[in-house]
């Protein structure tokens, strides 16, 4: 009599080997959660060191690097010599260019004067009223009441400003080679301040209280100054 074949027991299942975990450790969603936030904040450190790189090469905020102007920007320029022209028909074109606003009324924020001469062999030629004083209509930063060479600097907001705006207000042109129709080439040429030789680019000249700005254009006069007696409450 054959024997009866027995039917194999089935296959037992093999459970993979659990990796054992120390229980003080975080877990895999933990450690990808801290993966995370030091990403973040990794991050959020490069983002602020650009910021404070942006704010410290365009000098922030309230003290903002003046805005030297480029002279082929600019509309109207006077290039011929002086006597020049308060340059107002084509002021409201070079407002944008020179970072300048047309206001209503004059700002308080900053608030100073400086004075201006300009010498050609030795005469003192005019610094013409209302430089920046649109027919009534607007006033910028930067302008002139008199004749007298008294240049006012009044804004609204904390900024600076630079003698450079100040020509392209005034509509002359001014930079490192070339004042009006003067160019170093030519006509050798020196700005003072303070009766002291300024040796850059006198369109980066940043205006402070009380300045004495000279040119001398050629021939220099007999005596060239150095201060500037301002009227009580300049």
């Amino acid at each position: 009599m054959a024997k009866k074949s027995r039917t194999p027991a089935p296959p037992r299942k093999v459970q993979a080997p659990q990796r054992r975990r120390d229980p003080k450790r975080p877990g895999p969603l933990a450690e990808r959660r801290g993966v995370w936030l030091t990403a973040g904040v990794a991050a959020l450190g490069v983002i602020a060191a650009v910021v404070a790189a942006v704010v410290v090469f365009t000098g922030g905020g309230n003290s903002a690097t003046p805005n030297v102007p480029e002279n082929s920007n600019l509309a109207g320029l006077q290039t011929g010599p002086a006597p020049w022209n308060p340059g107002l028909d084509t002021l409201p074109d070079r407002l944008e260019p020179l970072g300048l606003n047309d206001l209503t009324n004059e700002g308080q924020v900053v608030h100073i004067h400086q004075h201006l001469d300009i010498f050609v062999n030795g005469k003192r030629e005019p610094v013409p009223a209302n430089i920046g004083i649109y027919d009534g209509q607007f006033l910028t930063e930067l302008h002139t009441h008199d004749p007298t060479g008294i240049m006012h600097v009044e804004s609204p907001t904390k900024r600076k400003f630079d003698l450079g705006q100040f020509f392209g207000v005034w509509g002359v042109r001014l930079n490192a080679d070339c004042v009006g129709g003067y160019c170093r080439e030519l006509t050798p040429w020196t700005v003072y301040v303070n009766g002291q030789a300024y040796t850059g680019n006198p369109a980066a000249l940043v205006l402070t209280e009380h300045q004495e700005i000279a040119f001398v254009i050629g021939t220099a006069p007999k005596k060239i100054p150095s201060s500037y007696k301002f009227p009580p409450g300049l």
